[in-house]
């Protein structure tokens, strides 16, 4: 029996495009006669690479999704592997306007119709999920307008926010409009800040871009951790992706940022890409030297601050 003292244990942060199983991946390169990129095989044997082959990396499993049945397996691979981690739910973060308009490999229809099947599966194995419709912030603040022109007429109530990811090239100011836009229709605001980019961007995503949770946030520093503690920001940490694609990060921040009283909950981020699930995520920080009292504190601010479990 749950015990209801105990929170539901929470993904906080995975990526459609960068969760798909690596055996799907195979069989469906191997059909459609594509060699599996280097920087994808370095990544799935555990290894560190570069944030431009991760890039590679990501962009070959984004280019399978051009179907219905293609989006709905994504979807399912991080039900799956959720619920066989333990997890009760999770907040996922997808891309339609790079797949459909800036790629044209499928259509939105078809995009939120995989997503919806792959969810109410999802819901049938007793998970909660909600999806975070993600910009990319190097595209600019344009880019982020037309992502809204595409999505918010006819939105799925599935959808619960809006944020941007990518490289961390155009100031957080620059997208306030956007963001201003995505708020009045109803829509959370995130923003992957202080992963490739400097730990000034945290401060700015917060201040000037108005965001509501920061996405990663490894590079900010002391003061900026006081600030989001003092407004109470949540912060989603991916300990594999961190040490995949921020190896010069360290030691990891993340005992510092709970000591400072930041909201900060475990996500995966890529887990179709760089191997892990909640569960090695919880090992990681343990290794950081985290207490089971922290990690019942991980736990909890997951729980709290998690779209999917939002009105």
């Amino acid at each position: 029996m749950n015990d209801p003292s105990v929170p539901p244990l929470i993904d906080r942060h995975t990526h459609l495009e960068g969760s798909l199983d690596s055996a799907w991946v195979r069989q469906d390169a191997a059909r459609r006669g594509l060699d599996v990129p280097a920087s994808l095989e370095l990544l799935w044997s555990g290894a560190a690479v570069p944030f431009d082959g991760f890039i590679e990396a990501f962009l070959f499993g984004a280019a399978l999704l051009d179907s219905r049945e293609a989006v709905r397996e994504a979807t399912l691979a991080v039900a799956r592997r959720t619920r066989a981690a333990g997890g009760a739910g999770f907040d996922l973060w997808a891309s339609p306007h790079f797949l459909v308009v800036h790629r044209g490999q499928i259509s939105l229809d078809d995009f939120w119709l995989g997503m919806e099947e792959g969810l109410f599966i999802a819901g049938a194995l007793g998970l909660r999920a909600c999806v975070v419709v993600d910009a990319v912030n190097h595209f600019g603040p344009r880019h982020g307008q037309a992502v809204l022109d595409l999505v918010l007429p006819g939105l799925p109530a599935f959808v619960k926010g809006f944020s941007t990811g990518g490289l961390e090239d155009c100031p957080f100011r620059d997208w306030a409009p956007v963001f201003d836009r995505a708020r009045a229709a109803g829509l959370r605001i995130a923003a992957h800040a202080g992963e490739n980019g400097p730990g000034s961007n945290v401060r700015e995503a917060l201040l000037e871009g108005g965001v509501a949770r920061i996405i990663h946030g490894i590079r900010a520093s002391e003061a900026t951790f006081e600030l989001l503690a003092e407004h109470r920001i949540p912060v989603d940490i991916c300990p594999s992706s961190n040490r995949a694609l921020a190896a010069e990060v360290d030691p990891h921040p993340l005992p510092r940022m709970l000591g400072a009283g930041v909201r900060c909950a475990l996500g995966t981020d890529d887990p179709g890409l760089i191997p892990c699930d909640l569960g090695t995520e919880i090992a990681a920080a343990r290794r950081m030297g985290l207490d089971d009292t922290a990690l019942a504190t991980l736990r909890r601010h997951g729980a709290e601050d998690a779209w999917c479990l939002a009105p």
